[in-house]
């Protein structure tokens, strides 16, 4: 039996160790949580890959659509703002 690449003697050299740290009475606490822990982020991977499949089966099945060009805006020039600016300073 092999798990993330750990053997039977190494899981168990792990257990004796982390009965060692925590106690008998914490323990199934922390194998609990461990446990909810990688189950979850089990349900996020299996969610994160239906989701990217349902993206890409909708880009497999949309009709290849050039997009509009968006429309370009102008921006006034350098010297009709110091044309503009010259004369009210002149009114003045």
């Amino acid at each position: 039996m092999n798990v993330f690449g750990i053997g039977i003697p190494e899981m168990v050299v792990i257990l004796v160790i982390a009965l060692l740290v925590f106690g008998p009475k914490k323990l199934p606490e922390i194998g609990s949580s461990l446990g909810k822990a990688i189950k979850g982020f089990q349900n996020a991977a299996r969610d994160f890959e239906n989701e990217f499949q349902r993206e890409a089966k909708q880009i497999e099945e949309k009709p290849s659509q050039k997009p509009e060009p968006e429309p370009v805006i102008t921006v006034n020039s350098k010297e009709d703002t110091n044309a503009n600016s010259s004369s009210s300073s002149s009114n003045s």
